[in-house]
């Protein structure tokens, strides 16, 4: 019964029992309207209401024959109802029952996937807060740059992930609309009233205006913000996939007892989940070109999105949902090797500290471009011996002149890149004590 339903996993979401049984809650809220705006007698909206079922298996068998769906849902129901079953559906076409109850489960849908960014969420911001200040290697273009910490970048997935979450809010919203307006949405044979009530009935808000069907830029959008999601999954498997790689190795994926990496090398550890959330993002963004395909339709409506949608709204939903399940996994179960980090960063032998020397050097009088190439020498002959930048940079006749050891040691202290960090992680929603 309407009253007593209550949300599936995303996997039961999709499958024709509840597609049907959410059919059947748009039906019986159009016949309690109808029934309580004097259209269908009370008797017969009592026998609709108790007697009113379906099942799956003779829906098909009534499909083979007439090849439409709907019809053979209805003609199942009007078999468990008896004569009062000739007043459902009344004033309503197909569209009507099969767009609602379609904004019905992806607003269930929509739902599930913002718990999972929230699970995703909660698993970044607490590596986030465990390392905030864990010193660690920024890169560019795959480079060392400068210091960060891990927990910055963690927040900055947080933060990722927070727009990931208003989007798919965003779409819930817009995909949270009915319509029982009729064949090309005149409301000809049912009252804007009727479509209303059933819309509130449902959770939804009825369409300002409509065709047939629901205009589908409402169902690309949804899927455009379930494919980005998907691409930040992608964004930060692949950066856990390079910080896994043997010549970095700061982080590494679970790898539980009995696990095998290779059948070839028993050595093997692997990034596995990393890899398979790369690979599927791909999938979420072939469906989400599919969905603006499906934007344009004939007039009032033809069904070339049916069939495409048929397949890309489950599976990306599902698709989704298993995706920030493996993330969420993935990021609370990581393994963070906090010494690596700093083996990483000082790698260059204070190569990282260049631009605070060339900061320095301006503060005391250096036109930028001298100073700028007074650094650089000296970091490129850092870069071919292997010596100490601090050490080359002291001994400079040029820098000498404009700064002291101590002033250009204080330019190799880590502090100076963690100042920041409480005040971005306020501004994340992650307060650090």
């Amino acid at each position: 019964m309407i009253e007593r339903y209550t949300r599936p996993g995303m996997g039961a979401l999709w499958t024709d029992e509840h597609k049907f049984r959410t059919w059947l809650r748009v039906e019986l809220a159009a016949c309690e309207a109808m029934a309580d705006s004097g259209l269908i007698p009370q008797k017969e909206w009592s026998a609709i209401r108790r007697k009113a079922s379906f099942d799956v298996k003779r829906i098909r068998q009534i499909e083979a024959e007439t090849r439409h769906d709907v019809i053979a849902f209805l003609t199942n129901v009007s078999e468990t109802v008896g004569p009062a079953g000739r007043h459902i559906h009344k004033g309503m076409t197909s569209s009507d029952v099969v767009d609602t109850a379609l904004s019905v489960n992806l607003v269930a849908a929509a739902d599930l996937l913002i718990a999972g960014v929230a699970q995703v969420r909660a698993a970044a911001a607490n590596q986030a807060r465990q390392h905030a200040f864990t010193p660690m290697i920024g890169r560019s273009h795959g480079i060392h740059a400068e210091p960060t910490t891990f927990g910055l970048k963690m927040a900055l997935m947080v933060d990722e992930f927070g727009r990931a979450l208003a989007r798919l809010k965003a779409a819930r919203e817009t995909v949270r609309v009915g319509k029982l307006s009729g064949a090309v949405g005149t409301h000809a044979h049912l009252d804007p009233k009727i479509e209303a009530a059933v819309c509130k009935k449902l959770g939804l808000k009825a369409a300002a205006v409509s065709t047939q069907i629901l205009q589908r830029d409402r169902h690309a959008e949804f899927v455009a913000a379930v494919a980005l999601a998907g691409t930040s999954i992608e964004r930060w498997a692949q950066e856990f996939r390079h910080l896994q790689r043997t010549e970095v190795r700061e982080v590494e994926e679970f790898f539980g007892k009995g696990q095998k990496g290779s059948s070839a090398m028993p050595h093997k550890r692997n990034p596995i989940i990393a890899e398979q959330l790369c690979g599927l993002a791909r999938v979420l963004r072939g469906y989400a070109l599919t969905a603006m395909e499906n934007v344009a339709l004939w007039h009032e409506r033809d069904i070339s999105h049916s069939s495409a949608e048929r397949i890309i709204l489950p599976d990306a939903t599902i698709l989704l949902d298993y995706m920030l399940a493996k993330l969420a996994a993935l990021v609370g179960g990581m393994k963070v090797d906090a010494g690596r980090m700093r083996e990483n960063l000082d790698l260059t032998h204070g190569l990282i500290h260049s631009q605070q020397v060339l900061l320095l050097l301006v503060e005391k009088g250096v036109a930028r471009e001298e100073a700028y190439r007074w650094v650089q020498r000296n970091a490129m002959e850092a870069w071919k011996s292997g010596q100490p930048l601090l050490e080359l940079v002291a001994a400079d006749a040029d820098i000498a002149k404009a700064a002291t050891r101590r002033e250009l040691a204080a330019c190799f202290d880590l502090k100076r890149h963690f100042r920041d960090v409480k005040r971005t992680f306020r501004a994340v929603g992650l307060p650090l004590s």
